[in-house]
């Protein structure tokens, strides 16, 4: 129950799916949590329910892809916790399900603004918090399409292939800092954002059985599978481990 105490960490994307599972088993192991999003009312509620477990959390409404919205936002962290230790970068979207032929510019630069650049802002301006206390953890969410390629959604597959690189060049930047970057790579986990793209694509359980099937073991994942692997990385116990992929897929990407 301790594996994060007196940890201050920032959840981007946090009022539902991995991001708010993410919070929830942060805060269950002791960790004061920061929930970034544009959720309001979800946003509340998951505060609300980490407080009523007797830990810490409050919201923040933040764009990740509005630079001057995250700055501020994390400063204001800074300075109602004392401190930052752990960054998670989980905001995300999965954008239009079309070939990249017929994908605009607008719908391109949508995927990349959040996937890309709000890790980049977010890392950016957590830094020197992580410096001032001495080191701590990033922690970015890929895709198993940070890995592999599939025929669908080119700008969300791109985006994840970047933040891949960026968690490997920023964990060589900073390890100086005993600043720890590292990837999460999940396969289908069971999100709203799944079910969304699932649903897009004609009979949601059908789609389901497919995408169970996609995987070895048989099934989806769920968002806690990728929590807990988000609370192993913020934590002492992953100290020796720094521009890693921790491919959490159920198989899928074993073949």
């Amino acid at each position: 129950m301790d594996r994060l105490k007196n940890k201050v960490a920032i959840v981007t994307g946090a009022a539902l799916g991995l991001g708010g599972a993410t919070a929830l088993r942060m805060a269950e192991e002791g960790a004061s949590i920061a929930i970034f999003d544009v959720l309001d009312d979800q946003g509340a509620a998951m505060v609300a329910e980490i407080t009523a477990s007797g830990r810490a959390a409050r919201y923040w409404r933040c764009d990740v892809s509005n630079e001057t919205q995250v700055a501020q936002a994390i400063n204001e962290v800074a300075e109602y916790f004392g401190r930052i230790d752990v960054l998670v970068n989980n905001a995300g979207v999965a954008g239009a399900n079309k070939p990249t032929h017929e994908v605009t510019e607008a719908e391109w630069d949508w995927v990349q603004a959040i996937n890309v650049k709000g890790v980049f802002f977010c890392t950016k301006h957590a830094i020197p918090h992580l410096r001032r206390a001495g080191g701590g953890s990033i922690i970015n969410l890929s895709s198993i399409y940070g890995l592999v390629g599939a025929p669908d959604v080119p700008a969300y597959h791109a985006s994840k292939g970047a933040v891949r690189l960026m968690s490997k060049t920023d964990a060589l930047i900073y390890a100086g800092d005993r600043i720890r970057v590292n990837s999460i790579h999940p396969g289908f986990i069971w999100t709203p954002m799944v079910e969304h793209h699932l649903s897009a694509q004609g009979d949601l359980e059908t789609g389901r059985k497919a995408a169970d099937a996609l995987h070895p073991l048989g099934h989806m994942g769920e968002a806690d599978d990728i929590a807990w692997g988000a609370v192993y990385l913020a934590s002492d116990e992953a100290k020796f481990v720094t521009g890693s992929e921790l491919v959490i897929d159920g198989g899928y990407t074993a073949r």
